[in-house]
């Protein structure tokens, strides 16, 4: 992982409060919430619908203005256009305009970003490698499944080479097989120096990839820290045994454990998790496969999207292009 203490999101007694026309308060969506997050972490917000998380992720795209606390995201205000140009944003929802090939999509996200020709091109195959679509950059977004169209929309939000990536359910739609190609482009990112925001409703995914967590109920921080101090049970034990262990001596074994605790100990087999299975079987299903017709295997990292220096951000925010990456 990533290791540094540069913060890219700082919160501070965040609050959110909705008004009416009258200016009357309505409701405190999000109260006195604090948080950081750091580069190269993964961080997930998490909480049931109506908790704030989406009113927290709106204020620190700049979409919304804090009613009260501080709010830093790349060390600048969330309302700065150079804080802006570098995150990069999936919603709940992918946006995409239906006639247009994933392709041309990415291409209008970049210029966007003004990225020259040549530039737009390498990001775009890239992309499209990454992602999977390859083989099928020129068909309509609207022909898309879910699951396709998410994966458009994952490319999109790092066209910019991104410092700081916010992602709501980024595998909504998606089968098992483009979960776990995500969850491990999300490691990915960390290890090259993004800072990853992540909410998401499927608990499994997040603590799969999660370096700290905050779990959020009626716009309070309720529960906060990582990931494996919170779940670890300090006070409950495991113990693995070697699989050639012959039965006379598992049963001493477990006899020694009888005469220690009082009680009969728990004994069960280890087992995959239907991932794993489901994953084994696509894989081997593939290698005997003639022809791809859904989303194809994702391609490495694109290589643009490594890890910048705070001061190459800084002489980003200058004008001065950064170094190319080798």
């Amino acid at each position: 992982m990533f290791e540094t203490n540069e913060s890219m999101i700082q919160a501070e007694n965040l609050t959110k409060v909705f008004r009416d026309f009258w200016r009357r308060p309505i409701i405190r969506a999000v109260d006195r919430i604090s948080f950081t997050v750091n580069r190269g972490e993964v961080f997930g917000l998490l909480g049931p619908n109506g908790s704030g998380k989406s009113t927290t992720i709106k204020m620190i795209l700049g979409l919304l203005y804090p009613t009260d606390g501080t709010l830093d995201v790349l060390g600048r205000s969330p309302r700065d256009v150079k804080a802006k140009a570098r995150i990069g944003y999936l919603p709940e929802e992918s946006y995409l305009y239906p006639y247009l090939s994933p392709e041309e999509t990415l291409h209008f996200f970049a210029r966007l970003f003004d990225l020259d020709r040549a530039e737009r091109r390498s990001r775009v195959d890239q992309l499209l490698d990454m992602t999977g679509l390859r083989h099928a950059r020129n068909r309509l977004v609207g022909e898309f499944s879910k699951g396709m169209a998410r994966r458009v929309g994952i490319a999109q939000a790092l066209i910019n080479d991104p410092d700081l990536v916010v992602l709501d359910e980024p595998t909504s739609g998606l089968d098992p097989l483009g979960c776990r190609q995500i969850k491990d482009l999300i490691l990915t990112l960390a290890s090259r120096g993004k800072s990853v925001l992540l909410s998401s409703h499927l608990l499994a995914d997040v603590e799969d990839v999660c370096d700290r967590i905050a779990i959020l109920y009626n716009g309070r921080i309720h529960a906060a820290g990582p990931m494996n101090e919170l779940l670890e049970e300090r006070h409950r034990h495991r113990i693995n045994l070697p699989e050639q262990l012959p039965p006379e001596q598992l049963n001493h074994v477990l006899q020694c454990m009888r005469d220690i605790i009082g009680a009969e100990p728990d004994l069960e087999h280890p087992r995959r998790n239907l991932e794993q299975f489901f994953l084994e079987i696509v894989e081997k299903a593939r290698s005997q496969a003639v022809e791809q017709t859904g989303a194809a295997p994702v391609r490495n990292i694109a290589e643009y999207l490594s890890a910048r220096s705070a001061a190459e951000s800084k002489q980003d925010d200058t004008g001065t292009p950064p170094p190319e990456i080798p």
